[in-house]
């Protein structure tokens, strides 16, 4: 015990044994001292000597609590040391409620306090955590219900028990029987869009890959169906349009520039009022400003309203089918049985793109509410489901796409067999788009015997074999030359240097353009419409901005924000050329040259409609010679005037060159009969060969000149000279005429 530095008391002093065993030999009561007496203090004898003050002994010479705690301390930190300072993170990490011992000190091993200590840890030890407790409950629990699961196969199963007190089950015990049942009901489907249009990169619609076209419609067999008669015959001639003579017919023709084909055709009308519809129709035609029919509408209407096929071809902007579709379907389902939940539809309008779609849509709705008849418009981008909750519940008039009607038929949401009015319009671009195979199918699902119409813009040989095929002995009416260009639409063609100064034009005639109506520029690609709507609102324009990656929402918004004319200005890609009616659109801007001609003519289509005047501006540069003899031959198709420097551009194009000399064009009104189309010779030098100062073509030699390739510079002209001369004849008399010559060798 040198080690506590007392140097007082020596090691047999401090030491913590028990009492000898002598002292339990007595017969009195047991002294259980923690530390024995000195063993030099004699039993007996008194010791007279003091302890040292402060030495931790008391006055019989025992060790005091004091000593005995300094002393485990000075055992713990060092002789003399100080406590180490308690570090922040060891702060933190200790318990604000510290844990104080019980003991001071550490009892001796056998002695009482050690053992009551054990047997006290002993029972802590042995008490269940709450945890421990709840997590054995619940293994028992388990071991329990799995012991219920195991049913020997003797026993019957066990029957739940039935409230025989309750005769229907309620409203609640009805819906979680139908959700066990159902476990899909109120999942929204996962959208598909199928065959869809959809658009390029510069918004110009192209057709699906075939890999994502949805199968058409099987074939099926109508003898296996039993279809009810129904009527398509409701046309009462008046008797005005009865008195009217055969010549007058064919001068009202005329002046409507009608052709017409077909047998037992009816006579065309001059006003609403021959068509013998009721006062409630007349009143919405004249609520939706319709001051007369159409050129085609005289024609069509009362050859559909006799219950006969037609196939309308017209120019763009002359509103092919729009009025005819919406008066016809109106009177033909009028008159029809009304349709109960379940059924089909009586009148199918097909088109290709969901901006036509919605605005056939749109228009239909006008009608059908004067006999309260249902319309649903199905297309894709819209939700499927609410459409197939719509056609369940029947509708008289579906307006729709042919992707997206034949997934409502395959999928059970609606039939066709109810249809007996089927139109198809914009056939040809539903064709350009691929989807003959699906208009196919849907014609031939429905009822062989009833009443067809098809619209197109142009005549091809699909179209054709379409109307051979869909309709039955059907009424062609035409109005002007398929593919043409509106006579109504005033065109003028610029060539302008670059594309800078397309945007300086543009930026002069802005205002003058406004002032007049509506302004729709059509650009081709989506990044240069973004482009030249940018530069419009820096110049603080407003305007608008319509192309193919725009969602569906967007694109309608945009275009409903336009026909409203809360804003006059539209920038476009071709999604706007096709089938869209803005009548407040005076003026059409071409800032880009379109796809293909078809396309153009479809834009300037969109000014113009139904008999009012417009303008269409088309800018060229060099760059667009190609397809600057597409627009020569528009602008004289449409007796347009064709300006010199638009005609000098296509000149540079080898088809336009090759097709405008030939034979049989050369009594075309641009040819006149003076050879490659150009004014006399004597006015000026011919455009690509070499001429003289006095107009005429040199039958000289050229002037000589230095240089080591002057004779092959001239023997070149003289062979493009000569095969001039023979090829084409001469503008005047007084020309001679070339004497043809033996044709030379490859040798020679």
């Amino acid at each position: 015990m040198s080690g506590f530095n007392y140097s007082s008391f020596n090691s047999k002093k401090m030491n913590a044994v028990p009492p000898p065993a002598n002292l339990g030999g007595s017969t009195g009561p047991k002294k259980l001292n923690a530390v024995p007496p000195p063993t030099n203090i004699a039993p007996g004898v008194r010791n007279s000597a003091v302890p040292v003050p402060g030495s931790g002994l008391s006055k019989q010479g025992y060790s005091t609590m004091t000593s005995i705690s300094q002393n485990a301390l000075t055992a713990s930190w060092g002789t003399g040391s100080r406590k180490r300072a308690v570090t922040e993170d060891e702060y933190f990490d200790v318990d604000e409620e510290e844990q104080v011992p019980d003991l001071a000190y550490i009892p001796a091993p056998d002695s009482p306090t050690r053992l009551e200590m054990d047997k006290k840890q002993g029972q802590e030890e042995e008490e269940d955590d709450p945890l421990d407790a709840f997590m054995a409950g619940i293994e028992a629990q388990v071991e329990k219900e799995t012991k219920k699961e195991v049913v020997p196969t003797q026993q019957p199963p066990q029957q739940q028990p039935v409230r025989n007190d309750l005769e229907e089950e309620d409203n609640e015990e009805s819906y979680y029987r139908y959700m066990e049942e159902n476990p899909n009901a109120g999942l929204l489907p996962v959208e598909e869009d199928g065959i869809e249009i959809e658009y390029d990169e510069d918004g110009n619609p192209i057709p699906p890959d075939k890999k994502r076209i949805i199968d058409p419609l099987p074939p099926i067999d109508h003898s296996q169906f039993e279809y009810k008669p129904f009527q398509k015959n409701f046309y009462i001639e008046h008797p005005e349009i009865k008195m009217m003579s055969n010549e007058k017919v064919l001068e009202l023709r005329g002046t409507y520039d009608l052709t017409v084909k077909g047998t037992d055709v009816p006579k065309p009308v001059a006003s609403f009022a021959h068509f013998g519809f009721d006062d409630k129709l007349l009143k919405t035609i004249i609520k939706a400003e319709y001051s007369s029919p159409t050129p085609i509408q005289a024609q069509a209407v009362p050859a559909a309203m006799m219950g006969r096929d037609v196939l309308g071809i017209a120019q763009t902007g002359k509103k092919k089918a729009l009025e005819n579709r919406q008066i016809v379907h109106t009177v033909h389902v009028s008159v029809q049985k009304p349709v109960d939940e379940g059924e089909g539809p009586i009148a199918l309008i097909l088109a290709p793109t969901r901006e036509l779609a919605l605005q056939i849509y749109t228009e239909a709705k006008k009608f059908a509410k004067i006999y309260d008849l249902r319309v649903i418009c199905a297309y894709g981008g819209g939700s499927k489901w609410e459409q197939s909750k719509a056609l369940k519940e029947g509708a008289e008039i579906v307006v729709a796409t042919p992707g997206r009607i034949i997934d409502h038929v395959k999928i059970g949401a609606t039939n066709l067999q109810r249809v007996t009015f089927l139109v198809l319009d914009e056939a040809d671009r539903m064709f350009e788009l691929g989807f003959e195979p699906q208009v196919r199918s849907v014609c031939n699902h429905v009822r062989p015997d009833r009443q067809t119409l098809l619209f197109s813009a142009t005549f091809k040989k699909k179209i054709e074999r379409l109307a051979k095929d869909a309709l039955s002995d059907p009424i062609r009416i035409s109005q002007g030359i398929a593919g043409q260009a509106n006579e109504d639409v005033t065109q003028d063609v610029l060539l302008l240097p670059n594309q800078d100064a397309k945007r300086d034009w543009l930026f002069r005639k802005l205002v003058e353009m406004l002032s007049a109506g509506s302004v729709l520029i059509f650009v081709t690609k989506k990044v240069d419409a973004e482009k030249v709507a940018k530069d419009l609102l820096l110049k603080e324009y407003d305007c608008l901005l319509l192309h193919g990656d725009m969602e569906q929402a967007e694109r309608n918004k945009v275009i409903t924000a336009f026909k409203k004319q809360e804003v006059p200005l539209l920038v476009a890609t071709d999604v706007a050329a096709r089938g869209l009616d803005i009548p407040h659109v005076r003026t059409v801007v071409n800032y880009d040259i379109a796809r293909d001609i078809d396309t153009h003519t479809h834009r300037i289509g969109r000014t113009g409609r139904a008999g009012t005047q417009g303008t269409a501006y088309t800018l060229l540069t060099s760059r667009d010679k190609e397809f600057a003899g597409h627009i020569v031959r528009n602008l004289e198709a449409a007796k347009q005037e064709v300006p010199h420097e638009i005609l000098d551009l296509a000149l540079q194009s080898a088809w336009f060159k090759k097709q405008r000399f030939k034979k049989q064009d050369q009594h075309s009104s641009n040819v006149g009969g003076i050879g490659l189309g150009f004014k006399d010779t004597s006015a000026g030098s011919m455009r690509g060969f070499v001429a003289s100062s006095s107009g005429n073509l040199s039958t000289s030699a050229p002037a000589s000149t230095k240089g080591p390739a002057t004779d092959r510079l001239s023997a070149m002209k003289e062979a493009f000279k000569a095969q001039y001369v023979n090829q084409f004849t001469a503008s005047a008399e007084n020309t001679p005429v070339a004497q043809p010559r033996k044709k030379k060798s490859r040798w020679e």
